[in-house]
């Protein structure tokens, strides 16, 4: 394949995988229509000369050298010997996964924080639900700057949380109920405390000295920023020497070009399989790979993407070989299972991080679908769900055939998606029962997130002092430099990760039954009073049993997650309807996407209603937010 260049035209980097994605990345951002501008434009005979002339200058020339060096690069990553598919369909792909934030889910010792006894306890009541797997994150030993995801040791487990025998005890009560434990793995950065990195600052001649990004220079090495504001280098005064991280000051990468860091990550990842774990997700996995010499940031991505340099980490040069190190050296020996959380991947990256041939993840997570065109997390605005509905279109038709989509809509990272849809209470029940028809009947491996089965908000934070997390922090205080202090926290308010770290509602006792003890880590708003899992689980019509049933269906009709899917009705606005079938079943699921009515009119005969989200639904007028499963028979 020819090496792209400045007379390269938009269709030929619209045909390269990588190109393709990013463009499509930029045009979401600008809310520009894509498959106009490339497919049907004049637009796409423009090379990437013309581009810049056109725009008066506009993209600096390091934007197209950082462009063109992933695309090139992209092109280069030859495929890999093909592996004949299994006749056996993996567990993950008929799976329901349920994640818990350790911290936030049940408090067994009364200390205020969740630990692994609590998660014992609930583990027939996750049975009951129909889980088949459950995503723990992080639970290992941390200083918890960034609430576990700063690992200080990868083989202890951290003392609030309980002991490697609880551990133990967790992986050996779930294999009991025939369910499957996967763990959250940080392998991006460690800690600071972490004894690696120790040792690497102590002695400029360690070994460990190699396993992280240091450099001496008498200003700051790049440009590049740190998701958690300010620059992504620190400064240690001590040794004169700067450390690079991506995240918090205290989080700090590892550098993956060194083969002994990856033997050593590899062999962590083996103890933990060895112990009877069944998988990871992997945090921020497509970082790990950093272009060589950690070149200078493109100003222009940087102001488009939010963040200096992302560019030449997001999609680095060597992400496919170590993710196939990983894959062929810790996970297959054990049949291990792996999804990766991957932002900025679009799909035609996915389909070669995740095809089956290519031995690298199982499943990713992308995060496109939780914004809407031209919106970040930290704005305030109602997720129009039409969105959704284009977005799982394209995935569900053009992801290939032997990948597997994540289907999620909640995780700790993010804010509650029913309280981006509609903040009117009025509206919960239906959203959360419509939301939840969606997740468990597209095809994919869905991944729901603790208190998702009944329907929990956003909380109404009031103060700065509630929130807990490092990012809402960093954010507050950079705001408060540009803006009235008010006006700063209501902007992180809306995007907060503290709205999914609140506590578990299992009644409507004090805390809502997540403790006995003293007050949680960081406490709710008292809407366990309306919504808790004692209230709903002896009530047929709430959030928990529609979720109930929707998992029991999904186990009697394995098709859910396996079989074929034809959506409908595309252009309609508003109306979203598929067809899920095997060679023996068929079922129709139809939704309105709006609070108005939406006329659908008559159904052929031959489908029988299953479930919906209204007593008295399946008419010729669908009403607000109105969803409905069929089944059909045959003739």
């Amino acid at each position: 394949m020819n090496k792209l260049n400045q007379k390269s035209t938009l269709a030929e980097i619209y045909a390269n995988p990588a190109g393709k994605d990013i463009l499509h990345k930029i045009c979401l951002q600008l809310n520009l229509p894509e498959k106009m501008i490339f497919e049907k434009s004049p637009a796409k005979k423009l090379t990437l000369d013309g581009l810049n002339k056109l725009t008066g200058g506009k993209f600096s020339e390091g934007f197209f050298e950082a462009l063109l060096s992933i695309l090139n690069t992209d092109a280069q990553d030859t495929k890999r010997e093909a592996v004949l598919p299994k006749k056996e369909i993996p567990w993950w792909k008929t799976a329901v996964f349920y994640q818990i934030y350790p911290r936030s889910f049940c408090d067994a010792d009364g200390d205020g924080i969740g630990d692994l006894k609590g998660i014992i306890n609930k583990l027939d009541y996750l049975k009951d639900l129909g889980v088949d797997a459950l995503w723990l994150s992080p639970v290992y030993d941390s200083p918890n700057d960034d609430n576990g995801y700063d690992i200080r040791d990868y083989k202890a487990v951290m003392q609030e949380f309980g002991t490697m025998e609880d551990m133990d005890e967790l992986i050996r009560q779930l294999h009991e109920r025939g369910m499957r434990l996967i763990m959250d793995l940080v392998i991006n950065h460690t800690s600071d405390e972490h004894e690696w990195f120790q040792k690497a600052l102590a002695d400029e001649n360690s070994p460990y000295r190699d396993y992280y990004f240091f450099q001496k220079s008498s200003e700051v090495p790049n440009n590049w920023s740190s998701f958690f504001e300010g620059s992504a280098w620190r400064y240690f005064e001590e040794q004169d020497i700067w450390g690079l991280h991506l995240f918090s000051k205290k989080q700090m990468d590892l550098n993956w070009d060194n083969p002994a860091l990856r033997n050593d990550v590899i062999g962590m990842i083996r103890w933990w399989l060895e112990k009877g774990v069944d998988g990871f997700r992997m945090d921020v996995i497509n970082y790990i790979s950093k272009r060589e010499g950690l070149p200078m940031g493109d100003e222009t991505i940087g102001a488009m993407m939010e963040y200096t340099g992302i560019e030449h980490y997001f999609y680095g040069p060597h992400l496919h070989e170590y993710l196939h190190q990983v894959r062929t050296q810790a996970f297959e020996p054990f049949g291990a299972f792996s999804v990766g959380e991957t932002p900025g991947i679009g799909m035609e990256m996915a389909k070669k991080l995740t095809g089956q041939g290519r031995r690298e993840l199982d499943m990713l997570f992308n995060f496109d679908h939780l914004e809407t065109p031209g919106h970040v997390r930290f704005d305030d605005y109602r997720y129009d769900l039409n969105y959704l509905k284009s977005y799982m279109t394209d995935w569900m038709e053009h992801y290939g055939p032997d990948c597997q989509m994540a289907l999620f809509w909640d995780n700790h990272d993010n804010p509650r998606m029913i309280s981006k849809i509609e903040p009117d209470p009025k509206w919960r029940v239906v959203l959360a029962k419509l939301l939840a028809m969606i997740q468990l009947t597209l095809k994919g491996t869905p991944f729901l997130f603790q208190g998702q089965e009944i329907g929990m908000i956003n909380q109404n934070f009031t103060s700065p002092s509630q929130l807990r997390d490092i990012e809402s922090w960093n954010l507050y205080e950079k705001l408060c430099r540009t803006m009235p202090a008010a006006e700063a926290f209501a902007k992180v308010a809306a995007g907060s990760r503290d709205h999914a770290r609140t506590p578990m509602q299992w009644d409507n006792t004090a805390f809502g039954g997540f403790t006995q003890g003293k007050n949680p880590w960081i406490e709710g708003d008292g809407d366990y009073v309306n919504c808790n899992v004692e209230e709903q689980i002896s009530d047929p019509d709430s959030v928990l049993w529609f979720h109930r049933e929707l998992l029991q269906l999904r186990r009697q009709y394995p098709l859910f997650g396996t079989g074929k899917i034809k959506i409908t009705n595309k252009e309609r606005k508003n109306l979203f309807t598929y067809y899920r079938y095997d060679g023996k079943d068929v079922f129709y699921v139809e939704c309105n996407l709006g609070r108005k009515p939406l006329y659908v009119g008559k159904r052929p005969k031959n489908m029988v209603h299953i479930m919906g989200n209204y007593a008295d639904g399946g008419g010729q007028t669908l009403k607000a937010y109105e969803t409905n499963l069929y089944r059909v028979s045959k003739k």
